[in-house]
């Protein structure tokens, strides 16, 4: 029952899920297409890229045998992305953090 999968089931699968994607990205774009929507879903909506980068960020640095290696390793990434959100909140600038949070990771790994 460890049979691989043929071209025709590839191209089944895949037509699915172009399709799914297509409906899913595109259609709300026309039919939202010269429609004001609600201050109260335009401001949820914001949160959403915000929602998004944290989680891959948390992903990144909160994994399961993150403290196999010892403390130090596992504290590095941590203290760096700590920095990064003091420098965040003061510069508000995104190419700021990018520069401090590489330096800061660097610096520690030194250590």
């Amino acid at each position: 029952m460890n049979e691989l999968m043929g071209w025709p089931e590839f191209l089944i699968v895949f037509a699915c899920c172009a399709g799914t994607m297509l409906v899913c990205r595109v259609v709300p774009l026309f039919l939202l297409k010269g429609k004001e929507l609600p201050e109260s879903v335009s401001q949820a909506l914001g949160f959403i890229p915000p929602a998004a980068f944290a989680a891959l960020v948390a992903n990144d640095l909160l994994t399961p045998g993150m403290f196999d290696a010892g403390l130090w390793p596992a504290a590095a990434p941590l203290l760096a992305a700590a920095i990064v959100v003091v420098v965040g909140l003061k510069t508000k600038s995104l190419l700021w953090c990018a520069i401090t949070g590489v330096a800061a990771y660097a610096l520690l790994l030194m250590i």
